[in-house]
């Protein structure tokens, strides 16, 4: 039987992308998508939540009301888990990345509010809702600094890379 993608077949190769190699991956990955799954524990227990985001290298950031249930688990445990992944047709296009960090919460004003704000992309929301772009959303920004990603691709197994790999800041 006609095998499309044989590579994939036996054991996974285990050789690690140098540090460059993956990095480039990764930001390749976070560019090419704006959809996330936010993991936030708290009070009530664990919340996985949908989030569009934004990236500034590896800070991944998203804009809440102030007293959503994720926020409110952000302000008991700032710990998070994003979960970020390309469409799935198969194996070979298994690409995704688990990032972990802790969450800050950071409001206009803050020096690093002012660094990440122009990353984030919020003219798009305000024009879908006929809002005026002279009046930029008031509301907090949520940065995660990236601590350790662990990124999947499974065509790596075709360069002879394992498909699982290891990012720390």
């Amino acid at each position: 039987m006609p095998v499309t993608n044989p590579w994939l077949a036996g054991p996974s190769p285990t050789a690690r992308l140098d540090r460059d190699r993956l990095q480039e991956r990764i930001l390749q990955l976070f560019s090419t998508q704006n959809m996330c799954v936010l993991a936030t524990a708290g009070p009530g227990g664990p919340l996985a939540t949908p989030v569009r985001y934004f990236h500034l290298d590896f800070t991944l950031m998203f804009t809440a009301v102030a007293d959503s249930p994720k926020m409110r688990n952000l302000a008991a445990d700032p710990r998070v888990s994003i979960g970020i992944f390309a469409p799935l047709v198969g194996q070979a296009s298994s690409r995704g990345a688990q990032v972990f960090g802790r969450a800050r919460v950071l409001h206009p004003g803050d020096p690093d509010f002012d660094h990440h704000w122009p990353a984030y992309r919020w003219q798009s929301d305000h024009v879908e809702r006929s809002r005026s772009l002279d009046e930029p959303p008031a509301g907090p920004l949520v940065v995660v600094p990236a601590e350790r990603i662990v990124y999947t691709e499974h065509w790596l197994r075709r360069e002879g890379y394992a498909p699982r790999q290891f990012w720390r800041a």
